[in-house]
């Protein structure tokens, strides 16, 4: 192969890690079944879920954790009941419209990501109106999937070159990670270093399938409304002790520990 290096992945370089990631992703699962429990609807348990919501946002700002993505609804939950689906709708309504302003008070960049074609106009207007108000704070990049798919966003990646290509903007041989990776709506990212599912289930259920690549993942049986700061901090210490190596060996890396921006 020579000096060749086409055969490499994105992962050439070895990311600088510390005891903390610096972007969370999360699916928070179990909010029905919570629900189920404690004999209350299931919409019960979704609003019981933002009480958790708002412990994590919380949280990260607290640990220094600059990023955390939340997936609030896939591409494929629009398979639920009608009448969940839209009490879901009027929760994601209700959040933009009075959530946004104290999230901006506390220097948080609110994006959604996602098709948000199918939403009404209003929460289309909501969503414009809360990033565009929260789009210079730094504190915490707080990221809500909505309407979001990892094959959706691979395939509209995938659509977006071909025009690149047809248009003569960019020539075939030209194309590697990096070309696909800056066409993906998660392009606005850094890959998650750890990602959290709740509600004993694991797997990634089509959630960013691209950045999961060298993600820590970390299950818990835990439901979502159950998911407090205690639980939280039990993922970040399962985190603190892995080695993250890229393909590389353990000897090569030497300690795994780093001092973050060192």
């Amino acid at each position: 192969m020579g000096n060749d290096k086409s055969f490499l992945s994105s992962t050439e370089q070895v990311p600088v890690t510390g005891d903390l990631p610096s972007h969370v992703a999360v699916i928070m699962d179990g909010n029905g079944r919570w629900a189920k429990q404690h004999n209350l609807p299931r919409i019960a348990g979704h609003r019981r879920g933002l009480e958790s919501v708002r412990h994590i946002v919380k949280a990260c700002a607290d640990n220094g954790i600059p990023y955390l993505t939340l997936f609030a609804f896939s591409s494929e939950n629009w398979r639920r009941p009608p009448s969940e689906v839209n009490l879901l709708m009027e929760l994601f309504t209700n959040a933009l419209e009075h959530k946004a302003r104290k999230l901006h008070e506390n220097g948080v960049c609110l994006r959604i990501l996602g098709n948000t074609s199918p939403f009404g106009p209003k929460i289309r207007m909501l969503i414009q109106r809360a990033e565009t108000l929260t789009r210079d704070n730094r504190d915490l990049h707080l990221t809500i999937a909505a309407n979001y798919g990892g094959r959706w966003d691979i395939t509209e990646a995938c659509r977006q070159i071909a025009r690149h290509v047809e248009a003569g903007q960019l020539n075939v041989e030209q194309l590697n990670e990096e070309t696909v990776r800056c066409n993906l709506a998660t392009a606005f990212l850094p890959e998650p270093d750890l990602f959290i599912r709740t509600g004993g289930e694991q797997r990634i259920s089509n959630f960013m399938l691209w950045n999961l690549a060298y993600t820590e993942l970390y299950f818990t049986d835990t439901l979502w409304p159950d998911f407090d700061l205690s639980k939280f901090e039990d993922a970040l210490s399962s985190f603190a002790e892995r080695q993250r190596r890229f393909g590389r060996t353990g000897d090569q890396l030497g300690d795994k520990r780093r001092v973050r921006n060192a």
